[in-house]
């Protein structure tokens, strides 16, 4: 069965089909609206109608966005939460149905993330697996199994909106900046895209913050290994509490050259003795990975065949 995803992040939202095998097929990618809701939603509306006209009108389609969709039965359940899309407090099962005539399920992208990693991936070898997005934002996904693993309240790993801890801070004379979610010193704040682009600009160094990667001068080293050790606090608290064998990197700041390299340095001196560090790999299926899992979640709602890869 051919099936489709959306992924929906702070900058764009791409429409993908896949084939049976879950092969890559076509692929359209537009900016995100970021002015407001009907915008936003006209927008994923023209994505839907996009996919459709490749795999017909009953094509199995997922989304994968940034935030949280709440669950349950409640006078909130369906309702959007999200630090970087203009459409918190939106209905989104409703807007759903307008846009195309019935519900599509939706997946948090750093659990789409994984769950793409676990199955076919980068962490499709380990019993437990965590997908950290580095992209607009900074969230993480778990599976377990092969499988996304249940979340209280439906939320995914939200690392990013962990307090940045103090003595990370104290260490470069950083503040506590203000974060998307309404918050001052979320992780996202320092480590995620805008994050390393303010602290290219506070050290300095104005422009592309990913152009420092391929530089070799002192002033681009000092940018990233600030960075790399701000990032090296986000991922010891994921082995401090989660204790992932593997963490998948995907979004956008993952593919600056060398960055595995560059955190693995920075994580092993953070670790408290005797703690194993966790495998850094890149995601395998690339800046494409979040939207195949959300193509997956959407043939395995659909019942059509193995969404289980592994």
């Amino acid at each position: 069965m051919i099936c489709g995803g959306l992924d929906i992040g702070g900058t764009k939202i791409e429409a993908r089909l896949f084939g049976p095998g879950m092969e890559p097929g076509g692929s359209r990618r537009v900016a995100t609206p970021r002015a407001d809701a009907a915008a936003f939603f006209a927008a994923l509306a023209a994505q839907v109608a996009w996919l459709r006209a490749q795999g017909g009108f009953a094509l199995p389609i997922g989304i994968a966005m940034s935030g949280v969709v709440e669950p349950g039965n409640g006078p909130d359940s369906g309702i959007v939460r999200a630090a970087n899309l203009p459409i918190s407090g939106e209905h989104m099962d409703s807007r759903l149905r307008q846009i195309a005539g019935r519900a599509l399920p939706v997946m948090n992208d750093a659990m789409a993330l994984a769950f793409s990693e676990a199955n076919g991936g980068a962490g499709a070898a380990a019993g437990a697996s965590v997908g950290l997005v580095l992209g607009t934002g900074l969230a993480a996904g778990l599976c377990i199994d092969g499988r996304p693993a249940p979340r209280h309240g439906g939320i995914a790993v939200e690392l990013g909106h962990c307090g940045m801890p103090a003595r990370a801070l104290a260490r470069h004379g950083l503040g506590l900046w203000p974060c998307g979610c309404g918050r001052q010193g979320c992780i996202e704040s320092y480590v995620a895209g805008p994050g390393l682009a303010r602290l290219a600009e506070t050290l300095g160094q104005a422009g592309d913050p990913q152009a420092l990667a391929v530089r070799d001068d002192p002033a681009a080293r000092r940018v990233l290994d600030t960075w790399a050790d701000l990032a090296a606090e986000a991922l010891e608290v994921l082995q401090m509490t989660l204790a992932p064998p593997v963490v998948v990197l995907g979004g956008g700041l993952s593919r600056m050259p060398g960055v595995v390299a560059r955190l693995e340095r920075a994580l092993a001196p953070r670790l408290m003795a005797g703690v194993p560090p966790p495998a850094l790999r890149l995601a395998r299926f690339g800046d494409a990975s979040g939207v195949r899992g959300a193509a997956l979640l959407a043939l395995r709602e659909a019942g059509g065949g193995a969404a289980w890869t592994r």
